[in-house]
């Protein structure tokens, strides 16, 4: 992104802020562009800055005790007022007619962002659906013309608008997934990526070689992919949907090793689970929950299996 760009969306950011409608979820989502690049603070916050600044001028005005200073000083503070407020609103509006276009003609980045269990649902300008799961983290720049999306972290399920001239690319680490039109998931765990297709079929391919791993994931299929590695698996309808229960606020495991079912709790809330032995871990579990509620689970699993569990400040201790 050039430093217009920048300045751009920085501008874009400051107008969307004062706005009646601004929420929790896009005041989450300046944090996570402005950490995205020291680049982003700085244009954002000497934007803010002179905002504020030609605020401060008009107050000033109020104050001066003679009138002929109070001319000359008035006309100085409305222009400096004027400059920065225009400087503002140009950038603004420059973002709102180009349509998120920058001066190469390309899409302008925007990222969506959730926080630990959270959950968000965005359409993009094409008319693809995005649910971005738990603690991710995506950057979409999709226009008429291209359409891409690069997931940093977490996972998000994907209803993709079919168009057999644009494909649909999604970069996830060292992976890149194809699709014209269809719906699935994909999650991103560090290196380890694992898509989920639930309709249609797409492309998972190793994105820095043309040698690397690659294949097409049909309905039902399950690509798990690490290093150069690529594990293809069938899935039974049943199995899919319980995968991606986490769309309606639940999860769902069915014989699954207590540790593992852990693990995936502890991704959606901040109240941590912390098993203290093996043979508690080992244990094999099934069922629906709640994904946002660990103290329930942890009440379930003493009913159940007995073991003994404990709460210290924020984290429950199980241990059999």
């Amino acid at each position: 992104m050039s430093a217009r760009d920048v300045e751009q969306r920085a501008a874009a950011w400051i107008v969307q802020r004062d706005q009646p409608d601004w929420t929790s979820d896009d005041d989450a989502e300046l944090r996570g562009w402005l950490e995205l690049d020291h680049a982003h603070k700085a244009a954002f916050w000497r934007l803010d800055h002179g905002w504020r600044a030609a605020d401060r001028l008009v107050a000033l005005k109020q104050n001066t005790a003679t009138v002929n200073a109070t001319a000359r000083r008035t006309r100085w503070r409305y222009a400096a007022m004027a400059m920065a407020a225009c400087l503002i609103c140009a950038l603004a509006l420059t973002v709102m007619l180009g349509i998120g276009r920058n001066r190469a003609g390309d899409p302008t980045a925007v990222r969506f962002a959730t926080a630990v269990g959270g959950q968000r649902d965005v359409t993009l300008a094409d008319g693809s659906r995005i649910k971005i799961n738990t603690d991710s983290a995506l950057v979409a720049e999709v226009d008429r013309t291209s359409r891409d999306v690069r997931l940093d972290r977490g996972e998000a399920f994907f209803d993709i608008a079919h168009d057999a001239q644009h494909p649909f690319v999604i970069h996830a680490g060292d992976r890149r997934i194809t699709v014209l039109g269809t719906r699935f998931s994909v999650r991103r765990d560090g290196a380890t990526v694992r898509v989920v297709v639930v309709e249609g079929r797409v492309r998972v391919e190793d994105a820095g070689s043309t040698a690397g791993a690659a294949a097409i994931v049909t309905a039902g299929k399950v690509a798990v992919a690490h290093g150069a590695s690529l594990l293809v698996v069938d899935r039974s309808p049943q199995v899919v949907e319980d995968t991606l229960s986490w769309r309606r606020g639940r999860l769902t495991f069915d014989q699954t090793m207590l540790g593992d079912a852990v693990a995936e709790f502890n991704r959606y809330n901040r109240q941590q689970i912390r098993i203290n032995d093996d043979r508690a871990a080992r244990i094999r579990i099934g069922g629906s929950f709640e994904a946002t509620n660990s103290a329930a689970f942890a009440r379930l699993l003493h009913t159940a299996f007995g073991l003994e569990v404990r709460t210290e400040g924020d984290t429950i201790i199980i241990s059999s």
